[in-house]
């Protein structure tokens, strides 16, 4: 008699195999960066496949405006920028393991 449990068996075994290859994704996160831009480039920020920044750049003549307000939004969107092109880059490493399907909690 054939065991009833033998492909809920298998199905684990896909399940631990998928869970251990994003996690192996999200180690590989923090290697990936992204980088977004805002005025011209005036402002450049950079952030890992861990939504985390590792750098901001401003070039000195945004700055000389004095235009404290104007800086901060360019810095902002700039960054909106950096973690949106991030989170794609890691949405395109995911969707080799789950094969396009969305996974709740996972970017």
């Amino acid at each position: 008699m054939k065991n009833p449990f033998g492909n809920m068996s298998n199905i684990l075994k896909q399940a631990q195999a998928m869970q251990e290859q994003m996690a192996r994704i999200q180690e590989q996160a923090a290697t990936k960066t992204a980088v977004g831009t805002a005025g011209g480039g005036g402002v450049t920020v950079t952030a890992n496949g861990a939504m985390q920044i590792v750098s901001v750049a401003i070039d000195p003549e945004v700055g000389k405006s004095g235009d404290v307000d104007m800086l901060q939004d360019l810095v902002l969107a700039a960054t909106n920028d950096a973690l949106r092109k991030a989170k794609d880059l890691m949405e395109q490493d995911m969707k080799a393991i789950t094969g396009g399907m969305k996974m709740p909690g996972l970017f």
